[in-house]
């Protein structure tokens, strides 16, 4: 047991310290959004201080080369692990309100707060492997050999570390606890090796530290992680944090960071004055006398709860709806709290790139409704994506996408209707007032606005939904220029981390958030 126990230390620590690294992310993403550059910050923030903790760790590795130090150092590291997600969740339920109301240097001095946080457990655990080394160490000629197998061992858990609380913990106990399973399971693991290594007097100084996390398992995690007005819903999944919120009977779906309402619901109302009834619009840039009977089968990729297909199905008729959305929680919160049950819709948890790929085709109208800036897969912006929706088009069929901008910046409208007109005739643009939402529309065959008017004048006479004359209006008060020609995207060259990002942060640096007060 002395023999091997070591390396299970090592192993666990190794785990743990990347479990932290990925529950970290989860932890700031319900509040800061899952960027890129969040994602940054988390990895470059912790590889610091696993790096001072690796320099420290061997220092008082030979100054202390004892177990009774090591399984000390371990105990303190789990406990703080255990204590972050509670300290942070206070300030994240203020940052959580200062996002609402987009007080930037409250968001600025909250995110450094909580990385600060992960100081202590970070660099205790870095310190366990250095630390290990020395304490494992008999024979000099065997250095290479040993510090290679307590690298392997660490790393091996990592790797465990890395699945496990993304594909399982979260979505199962929440990011609050699966900091609290890891603080736990390593808790553990550090008072058998103080049981084996030492002795059971010298574990009972400490004892105080494993009844400070049965407190956080009974009382700790209560309430909801933002203290949000009309949360009727809270849930993580394996991709978002997810919140329902309703307000005056309006129901509201908000994921991760909260900033968008990616779908609407209301009992008797249908008209929710968003990107949403503009993709009716998409048949009627086709020559008239188009009707609503024209459409019987469409596609949404990024169905997230079905407001569009609910539109759509009040606007068309019981047409045939493929949906796809790769998040199945937010499947089961549409289906629960939007009524998305309505016949016609079949409904495929995949990615929509793939799910498209393979779907039965044709259909007459194909919405991508997956770009919001700066969550927009790049894999969903390139030429060959968008041949993919025209060969899955009918021979009429039009594509329409939401496209997420800042009123600073066209940049992005202008490379994906670039790319996009590589592969249709025409495409027309417009912006949904009174948002940061841009849609635009790729037509099979060549169409024009003057199709649209004609069909929106056809149309007034005749009794259709009010919705899609409302719709119709909405596009063509609002029409926009073609955009301009700027590059194209490919799979082998899609920039669009770096274009989303750039977006982001001179929207921020020009004040354009105060400017929406």
């Amino acid at each position: 047991m002395k023999k091997y126990f070591l390396y299970i230390t090592v192993f666990f620590s190794g785990m743990t310290a990347l479990a932290v690294e990925l529950s970290a992310s989860r932890l700031l993403g319900n509040v800061f959004g899952s960027s890129n550059l969040v994602w940054a910050s988390i990895i470059g923030l912790i590889l610091i201080y696993l790096t001072v903790g690796y320099w420290l760790g061997g220092k008082i590795a030979d100054r202390f080369p004892q177990h009774q130090y090591f399984y000390r150092i371990l105990m303190w590291g789990s406990l703080t692990v255990g204590l972050v997600p509670m300290v942070s969740r206070p300030i994240l339920r203020i940052t959580a309100n200062a996002f609402d109301l987009y007080q930037m240097p409250i968001l600025a001095g909250a995110f450094v707060t909580v990385m600060v946080l992960f100081i202590i457990p970070v660099t205790l655990l870095g310190m366990i492997s250095p630390f290990a080394l020395k304490l494992t160490l008999v024979d000099a000629t065997q250095v290479g050999k040993t510090a290679g197998r307590l690298s392997a061992i660490s790393t091996l858990g990592a790797f465990i570390g890395t699945f496990l609380p993304v594909l399982i913990l979260v979505p199962l106990i929440g990011t609050y606890r699966t900091f609290l399973f890891f603080s736990s399971l390593l808790m553990l693991v550090a008072t058998v090796g103080f049981w084996v290594y030492v002795d059971f007097r010298s574990w009972l100084r400490m004892v105080w530290m494993p009844m400070v996390l049965i407190l956080l398992w009974l009382f700790g995690a209560q309430g909801a992680d933002k203290a949000t007005q009309g949360l009727i819903f809270e849930g993580e999944s394996s991709y978002n944090y997810i919140q329902v919120v309703e307000q005056n009977q309006f129901r509201y779906l908000r994921l991760n960071e909260g900033q968008g309402m990616h779908s609407v619901f209301h009992p008797t109302q249908l008209n929710y004055f968003g990107p949403w009834s503009q993709v009716l619009v998409a048949p009627f840039f086709n020559p008239p006398l188009r009707t609503p009977k024209s459409v019987q089968r469409m596609a949404i990729v990024g169905l997230a709860a079905g407001t569009t297909a609910r539109q759509a199905q009040a606007v068309y008729g019981d047409i045939e709806i493929d949906g796809f959305e790769i998040d199945p929680l937010i499947v089961e919160v549409g289906r629960t709290y939007f009524d998305m049950n309505q016949p016609g819709l079949e409904v495929f948890v995949q990615d929509g790139r793939w799910g498209l790929e393979r779907s039965r085709g044709s259909y007459d109208i194909i919405s991508v409704d997956a770009y919001r800036p700066p969550y927009i897969p790049w894999q969903m912006t390139t030429l060959e994506f968008f041949q993919v929706v025209h060969e899955r088009l009918a021979e009429d069929g039009v594509m329409v996408i939401n496209i997420g901008r800042s009123p600073l910046d066209r940049t992005l409208v202008n490379d994906l209707g670039t790319t996009i007109r590589q592969v249709f005739p025409t495409i027309f643009v417009m912006d949904v007032p009174d948002s940061f939402n841009t849609m635009l529309f790729a037509t099979k065959q060549a169409g024009s606005w003057d199709y649209l008017m004609a069909n929106y004048s056809a149309l007034s006479s005749t009794e259709v939904h009010p919705l899609l004359l409302e719709a119709m209006a909405t596009t063509i008060t609002f029409r926009q220029q073609t955009p301009d020609v700027t590059r194209v995207y490919t799979d082998d060259l899609a920039p669009i981390e770096w274009l989303t990002n750039k977006i982001v942060v001179d929207y921020f640096l020009s004040g354009g958030l105060e400017d929406m007060q």
